[in-house]
């Protein structure tokens, strides 16, 4: 267990360190963007390009993990939305069924997979990002929508396809796909400026998870109560990994071809905090912010135990 904690110690740490600097004023409110920015434009994409570009094609598409991964994020959508939709309406079940579901890969799995479980992690893990950006967040962006006036569910998943479309970590994946399928290698300048930047990803994207967590505590007026999130931190960090090891050792009992390695780094993936950018939609889709971001921090300051347990489990 001291080994794993060695591996797994540091990605928190940062992740507090974001915290205790943004509460201490030592990182300012107004440098939270840029440093967002920063991971968004420049620092994820050169991540996951060289991810991409590294990792043999048959990897990165194999269609056995996707469809577990895809089964999996439905299931917990579905779960979530019909136990609370009743008592909280489409928008916010939506969003919270969201939260359930969306791991943060993008800003903590993928440099902390990678250590844990090496170069291999790399194809499963691409695939279950590509599928939360384009099924899971655009379905429940357009379940929010069901009953709400004005633009309907159809326009909302439009305007989520749109933000795919636009998100540069989707770029990078595909770029990186299409290297490895080509045998394609940067130049030397290009491929050391590349690097510079992904080894840049991991330390500045838990930092600025550290922060916006802060930040969003730190509006009294908008926090939920903790009855109100726990359940679904838990469910988030406990059902849907649970959900991701039964449904994938069925389809490998029934033939389905799906390497263990890649349901080892599926199901820590689900077993990951939920992603810090659901705060982010659910303030653009006038959901309750407060309890999003408290879910958030609640499911990343829980994970540091249940994480490790999980990969104490596993690997």
């Amino acid at each position: 267990m001291l080994s794993i904690l060695a591996v797994t110690f540091p990605f928190f740490a940062l992740v507090l360190c974001g915290f205790v600097a943004t509460r201490r004023g030592l990182l300012p409110l107004a440098a939270i963007p840029g440093m967002n920015g920063f991971v968004l434009y420049f620092a994820l994409p050169c991540m996951l390009y060289r991810f991409g570009a590294r990792t043999p094609i048959g990897q990165l598409l194999a269609p056995g993990a996707a469809l577990v991964y895809l089964a999996c994020a439905l299931a917990m959508v579905a779960l979530v939305v019909a136990a609370t939709r009743r008592r909280l309406g489409w928008n916010d079940a939506a969003f919270g069924a969201l939260v359930a579901a969306f791991p943060n890969t993008g800003f903590m799995g993928v440099p902390l997979l990678a250590t844990l479980l090496g170069p291999r992690a790399a194809g499963p893990v691409m695939q279950s990002i590509a599928i939360d950006m384009l099924v899971t967040s655009s379905l429940c962006i357009a379940l929010s929508r069901l009953g709400a006036p004005g633009r309907g569910a159809s326009a909302a998943l439009r305007q989520a396809l749109r933000g795919v479309a636009a998100n540069p970590m989707a770029w990078a994946m595909v770029l990186g796909v299409l290297a490895s399928a080509a045998g394609f290698a940067l130049p030397a300048p290009l491929q050391g400026t590349v690097s510079l930047l992904a080894e840049a990803a991991a330390p500045v994207a838990l930092f600025t998870i550290g922060a916006v967590l802060a930040r969003s505590q730190m509006d009294a007026a908008a926090r939920a109560p903790w009855s109100a999130c726990v359940p679904v931190a838990l469910a988030k960090l406990l059902l849907h990994p649970l959900l991701v090891l039964g449904a994938g050792s069925a389809a490998r009992a029934a033939g389905l071809p799906l390497d263990p390695l890649a349901l080892t780094a599926l199901a820590l993936v689900a077993a990951l905090p939920s992603a810090s950018n659901v705060s982010l939609l659910a303030e653009r889709f006038g959901a309750h912010n407060g309890r999003i971001a408290r879910i958030i921090l609640v499911s990343t300051a829980l994970a540091f135990l249940t994480f490790s347990a999980a990969v104490a489990l596993l690997v």
